[in-house]
Formats: C-alpha cells, structure tokens, sequence
C-alpha cells in the first residue's frame, strides 16, 4: 500500500512511519519538522521511505501517487510546543486540514484517519470521557489553539465526508509516552523523566491531584492501524487511550521509585483550562476496533527511562 503520513517524524508519527515500513509498504512523510526531528525515522529502511520536508499547508500534492490510507498527524501537541506556536498550531488544523481534504476530495485518498485529541473535551465535566461528550472548552484560554484548532478540523473532515462521500475516520488521542518524545517536549512523563535524570526537582504543576490516563506508544500505534483497516466505518469518531488512571503525584512517585531518586517535589500554580481529570472510555474502541492497550504503566516507563538514559548520554 501506499501510506501517506504527515507529521510522520513526530513522536507518534514515527512509530507510525516504521510500523508501515515494517510491514512492507510505501511510506510517504510529509513534516516540515517545526516540532519533529528527522532523526527518529533516520534508520528505517530508506527506499520504502519518501521524505518531503515540508509544510503540509504548501506542500504539492500533485507529485504523490493514489494514497491507500493517510494519517494526519501533523501539529504540535504538547503544551509546550502549542503555547509556543499558537499561529502554526491553528493554521495546521485548520487551513493544512483543508488541504488535505481538498486532495481526498479530487479522489487522491482511499482512508483518511485524523489524529484529534483528547483535549477537545477540555476541563471534563463528564467522566470518563465517551465519544458523544460535547466538552467543556474555553475558546480564549492557553489551550485554545489546539483544543479549537482539532475540534474545527473534526467538523471540517465530517462535513467533506458528507458532501464528497469522503472515507474518513477520527482517533481522539489521549495522552501518550514512549520512546522518540523529545528532551523539551514538556509533557508530564518526559518532563518528570528528565527532570529526575539530572537529579533536579519533580515540578508540579496545582496540587498534583489531577488525574490523567497514559497510553504506552506501541499500543497507542495499534490503535491507530486498526482505526485506519477495519471495514466500513467511515465517520466514526473512537477515543484511543488508556483507561488506567493515575494522579500527577503517584507518576511522579513511580519514576522517582524506578530510577531510585530521592529529588523533591516542588509545586508550581497550574495554567488555567488544565484539565482536573482524564479517563477514556474506550468502549467504542473495544467493540469496533477488537483494541485495548496491553502495556501496563510500570512496564511502559521502565522502557522510556531506559531510551531518554540512552539519549542523554552524560546519564546512562
């Protein structure tokens, strides 16, 4: 198959990039690696991978060939990084997407799976977080620019779907950790990871009480090829994550167990819009899909630990 993926030298894309690969097929990237690193698919087979380093928002389609499943991924998508490019963030999900369609709708795409996000639930009044949930999101907070930015794109693919008979699907992505995240990523994992490498505090950000569901990346990218293959689904939207929930504290505690630290924790005032909890109800997922995640939180870390000990060579 052909398989296009943009953001594909991201921390998910990546895995998603090699998974294909691996499997023998003809892996287009597009990324203009604002927040990815070529690095992390520098070592795949090089004559399956076909590297465009580009902007999605320019990029010429016209020079791909017919595209049997596309995966959109591209955006920053952590805190940091969308804080940071707020205006790229916005336009990526927005006019970037729009072109996207514009390509399946000329009959260029037989797939199209959209990487939305667990944040167009906002500060969740419901809980767990099932896919009919509307959310609660402040369209003028910190996190408007993705939170916005996702929930406009879902409404754009939905309504090419329905006027050009699109086949298109929607992974809400809960939160995810695992190798290929970056050193100033600045999520909670890769944050406490390295914060404890360099044997400086735990930052916290509230009291820590915060809830959140973290899903391993091998189980995170299973879920995304069985959203991209399963039959007839098309406008289908399916929360992928892990239901294990835990708070702030408790993964601050388990990565300070496993690396044998004795650092602090030290607390900072939160951002305001900072989600109180984060549960996916993956029954949808379980039902359509036959997934579930399989690695368990320990495991998972332990195997994150050893790659960020890996990359930060002074540490390992």
């Amino acid at each position: 198959m052909n398989i296009l993926i943009t953001g594909g030298a991201g921390f998910i894309g990546s895995h998603l990039v090699k998974k294909f690969i691996d499997d023998g097929n003809e892996v287009y990237v597009v990324d203009n690696l604002l927040t990815g690193n070529k690095k992390n698919i520098s070592d795949l087979e090089q004559e399956k991978l076909h590297f465009f380093e580009e902007d999605i928002r320019n990029f010429d389609y016209k020079q791909l060939p017919k595209i049997d499943l596309l995966y959109h991924l591209a955006s920053p998508a952590s805190p940091t990084q969308y804080k940071k490019y707020a205006i790229e963030t916005l336009m990526t999900n927005s006019f970037g997407t729009f072109r996207l369609m514009e390509f399946c709708k000329e009959g260029n795409v037989k797939t199209f799976v959209f990487a939305s996000t667990s944040e167009v639930y906002g500060d969740p009044l419901e809980h767990p977080q099932k896919e009919s949930y509307f959310g609660n999101v402040n369209t003028l907070g910190p996190r408007a620019c993705y939170d916005e930015g996702k929930r406009f794109a879902e409404t754009l693919i939905l309504a090419y779907k329905n006027k050009h008979d699109l086949d298109v699907r929607i992974a809400r992505i809960f939160n995810t950790y695992g190798p290929n995240m970056e050193v100033e990523d600045g999520r909670v994992i890769s944050n406490f990871i390295i914060q404890v490498l360099h044997n400086n505090p735990i930052t916290i950000y509230g009291d820590g009480k915060q809830t959140r569901s973290f899903c391993y990346v091998s189980d995170m990218i299973n879920g995304l090829v069985a959203l991209g293959k399963k039959d007839d689904i098309s406008g289908q939207v399916i929360n992928l994550g892990n239901p294990d929930e835990r708070t702030v504290l408790e993964i601050a505690n388990m990565i300070k167990d496993l690396l044998n630290s004795k650092v602090e924790l030290v607390y900072r005032t939160t951002d305001s819009d900072d989600p109180k909890q984060r549960q996916p109800d993956i029954t949808k997922a379980i039902e359509v899909l036959n997934w579930k995640p399989e690695v368990a939180l320990e495991d998972g870390l332990k195997n994150t630990i050893s790659y960020f000990k890996k990359k930060l060579q002074p540490f390992s």
